[in-house]
């Protein structure tokens, strides 16, 4: 059975550099990091986080959680979170896989376990302590990045395989709620859903509940229960997100990346993304250039 030193291996053989590369294998991602990074917000999307070296520190609002080589990473819907890569170093880099969940694939799973197991609610956002199949699977994920002509029969089969065992395993019930569309997670990722798609147009709450199927009420309530802001702060932090890229990726001004984001008025650009991120917008681009650091890349 393959262990977390040799998930290492395979993940650092096939990132020769830092950042994040996408694979073959289309729900798969590999990240590398030579040195500890600054902190960088950016959306993870519903998926597990295996980390074969060194550690994370990943905060939703108030709620920060590490994880390293003993301890994977949950998301179980798309959330807008600030990471720091604690531990790196050119010797011994950060290695992670990031496995993007099918829900579909994941719904198909349930109807065939049925729906035993715990009912209780668990958090959007956790770590749990390492488990020896879910890495051997892992493991077997990337090798197919060896053989890529087998990865499209053969990675659909390792990745219901690392499906039934997070279904299995202490967070059943937090995925049974993600692939059930009539849960109030399910709801939630709806909404979520109908937020980033016109995160940089004027959204009415109403709207948002309608497309979660609740009352505005109730949209409010479990929205923050489960992403810790309101509706409207997330939209928020989506903007800013993407107006940081377009500085970083595009040289784009602060005053159209604000715009671009559905920023009418520069000075409230400036005072939200200050709150975000610490520093005014030129500021900010200017100490993540000087320090080497590509938003996009972490």
């Amino acid at each position: 059975m393959h262990d977390i030193a040799t998930l290492a291996t395979l993940i650092e053989r096939h990132t020769p550099e830092t950042g994040i590369s996408g694979t073959v294998v289309r729900r798969l991602s590999l990240i590398r990091a030579d040195q500890p990074s600054l902190p960088i917000p950016s959306v993870y999307e519903a998926s597990l986080c295996l980390i074969a070296q060194g550690s994370k520190r990943v905060s939703l609002g108030d709620h920060d959680v590490v994880y390293d080589a003993s301890r994977y990473l949950l998301v179980s819907v798309d959330l807008p979170l600030v990471g720091l890569m604690l531990e790196a170093s050119p010797d011994a880099p950060y290695l992670c896989c990031k496995i993007d969940l099918d829900l579909p694939a994941l719904a198909d799973l349930m109807i065939a376990e049925g729906e035993a197991g715990p009912q209780h609610d668990l958090p959007a956002l956790a770590a749990y302590p390492g488990d020896a199949d879910l890495i051997d699977a892992a493991c077997r994920l990337v090798k197919l990045l060896d053989r890529p002509e087998s990865s499209a029969a053969l990675a659909p089969l390792v990745e219901r395989e690392i499906l039934y065992r997070l279904l299995t395993g202490p967070h059943g019930a937090t995925l049974r709620r993600m692939a059930k569309g009539d849960s109030h997670l399910g709801q939630i990722s709806r909404a979520i859903a109908r937020i980033r798609s016109g995160f940089d147009r004027q959204l009415r709450i109403e709207d948002i509940a309608d497309a979660a199927g609740m009352s505005p009420s109730s949209l409010h309530a479990h929205f923050k229960a489960v992403t810790r802001m309101t509706p409207l702060e997330y939209q928020k932090q989506l903007r800013l997100q993407e107006a940081r890229r377009l500085m970083m990726a595009e040289g784009a001004s602060a005053g159209s990346a604000g715009f671009a984001v559905g920023y009418e008025s520069p000075s409230q650009f400036s005072r939200e993304y200050r709150r975000l991120f610490g520093a005014p917008p030129r500021q900010d681009v200017e100490r993540l250039q000087a320090a080497g650091e590509l938003a996009e890349a972490l």
